[in-house]
């Protein structure tokens, strides 16, 4: 019986380990033998080395890239939280009953395509697009003179990545806050609490989970973001992402470079990863 169920067990796993080991291990492997320059698919003499890695550290160009990625970043989430947080409270609080309803409009979005979303911020933002069309036929700009900062910039990168992650974020703030025990604010009430004393007391720290996920989910994968700049960031837009991708696939390659820069994104985003894991036990323990 026992040597049948570690059958199963191996073979239920079998599967899905291999295919982490062959299309994620094996591939950060391979990034990271590039990085010291053991392994290449170019012809030339290679041998170990921390070259590379040593241009890394000492360049001002890779990581002051890295910390206005960092900071842009962090900026989205702040924003995408501040913003999705009362969006989930109404929903999940509010006790209206087409709550379902509205959350799944909140979704709708991502009924469609990503790049068709961000396309759709090239329109808008344009010199031509609809905002500026607005802003003539107001009379507040002339036509002959467009506010062209609103395209191929930072603000254009950060607004549309906080349009983006805004119902992804929601989501599990509104499960954070559609599970809270509700006899707990009427607790709160019972003993003389007001709405805004049960919130801070209450209903925040208890949410906090949902709060810390959700910035979690955008910070990480905006940290690395390459298509939304690529699209809307123009040269002071650009990322830390944009040049991974560039390194890797302009007409003078620098694969070598890029797996180091690559390899250190991953490393960034595994600490946060451990963090969050750790912060998320802590919030579950208290």
């Amino acid at each position: 019986m026992r040597l049948r169920s570690a059958f199963a067990t191996t073979t239920l796993l079998g599967f899905p380990v291999a295919w982490l080991v062959a299309f994620f291990l094996v591939p950060i492997a391979i990034v990271a033998l590039y990085s010291f320059d053991v392994y290449s698919l170019f012809p030339e003499k290679h041998g170990f080395t921390l070259a590379a890695w040593r241009a890394f550290i000492h360049s001002s160009v890779y990581l002051g890239l890295f910390w206005k990625s960092v900071n842009m970043a962090l900026t989205v989430s702040v924003v995408v939280v501040v913003l999705a947080y009362p969006l989930a409270y109404y929903l999940a609080l509010s006790g209206t009953k087409r709550k379902y309803v509205l959350l799944l409009i909140l979704i709708a979005p991502f009924l469609t395509s990503y790049l068709l979303r961000v396309l759709a911020w090239k329109v808008i933002l344009g010199n031509n697009g609809v905002l500026n069309s607005f802003l003539a036929w107001t009379g507040i700009r002339s036509p002959d003179h467009p506010v062209s900062q609103l395209l191929y910039s930072r603000f254009a990168v950060m607004l549309v990545l906080a349009y983006v992650w805004v119902p992804f974020v929601a989501l599990p703030m509104f499960v954070s806050l559609d599970t809270l025990d509700r006899r707990l604010l009427e607790a709160a009430a019972d003993l003389g609490a007001s709405r805004w004393q049960a919130f801070r007391r209450v209903t925040l720290p208890l949410s906090l989970p949902g709060v810390a996920a959700g910035f979690f989910f955008v910070f990480i994968p905006t940290l690395g973001e390459f298509v939304t700049p690529s699209l809307v960031g123009g040269t002071s837009g650009y990322m830390y992402g944009n040049q991974i991708a560039d390194l890797f696939s302009t007409g003078f390659p620098d694969w070598e470079t890029g797996a180091v820069l690559a390899l250190f994104l991953l490393a960034v985003v595994t600490v946060l990863t451990l963090f969050f894991a750790r912060f998320t036990r802590v919030q579950e323990a208290g």
